[in-house]
């Protein structure tokens, strides 16, 4: 998945978690969402980072294991 793939990630959710390592950024999901949350969803290569997961409306990519912990709840 790319940076396509992923604006269309963001365009159904209302918010979205970047995580890498201990460092979590959230952004606005929707049909509005910046282009800064794309570019933090996509890896070295261009592709969508891993794990990556829906949460209801919520959009978890990365992992940090308290981030999931919140969301899961």
């Amino acid at each position: 998945m790319q940076a396509e793939d992923a604006r269309e990630l963001i365009r159904k959710a209302t918010r979205v978690v970047t995580m890498k390592g201990k460092k979590i950024v959230e952004f606005k999901g929707g049909k509005n969402a910046s282009d800064d949350a794309v570019t933090a969803m996509l890896g070295t290569t261009g592709n969508l980072r891993a794990p990556t997961a829906v949460v209801g409306k919520t959009l978890l990519v990365g992992f940090n294991e308290d981030a999931y912990s919140e969301a899961l709840v």
